[in-house]
């Protein structure tokens, strides 16, 4: 697998996977500002034209917030999500980041281990978050 940055052909096989991996998942349309977005930080691993996962952030002052990290449902348990958020990290770290945020749902047990394994803490709570149903789980990371 290689990891590259977000290009359009991508696109269309994320919003694929959005829509395994999530509730509320992310459309095509939804991810195309991202594309030209001065904040946004998007990685895509990809094994011969095929995307395997993604993620990216936004950057504010000396914050970034990952917004999304998905695997495709066939990959996960193979550690590309480690190695992209370990990429991720990297990049925001070059872009001055010294916090790192992001919400995940408060049932995504392999997910929060693998934050916590990066040193993510849970710093609050947003009630009823996913979709009137599932809390989400303020995660932060100080660099």
């Amino acid at each position: 697998m290689k990891l590259e940055p977000l290009r359009f052909e991508h696109l269309q096989q994320m919003a694929e996977i959005e829509s395994e991996a999530f509730d509320m998942p992310w459309t095509v349309n939804m991810f195309i500002p991202e594309l030209s977005a001065p904040e946004a930080t998007y990685l895509v691993g990809t094994r011969e034209g095929e995307v395997l996962c993604y993620g990216g952030f936004h950057s504010v002052l000396d914050e970034a917030h990952i917004t999304n990290i998905a695997v495709k449902s066939g990959e996960r348990g193979r550690g590309l999500g480690k190695m992209l958020m370990s990429a991720l990290l990297e990049k925001a770290k070059e872009k001055g980041a010294r916090t790192v945020t992001l919400e995940v749902r408060s049932d995504n047990f392999p997910a929060i281990g693998m934050y916590t394994q990066f040193g993510f803490e849970v710093r609050g709570i947003r009630k009823k978050y996913y979709g009137n149903k599932f809390d989400a789980l303020i995660m932060t990371l100080e660099m």
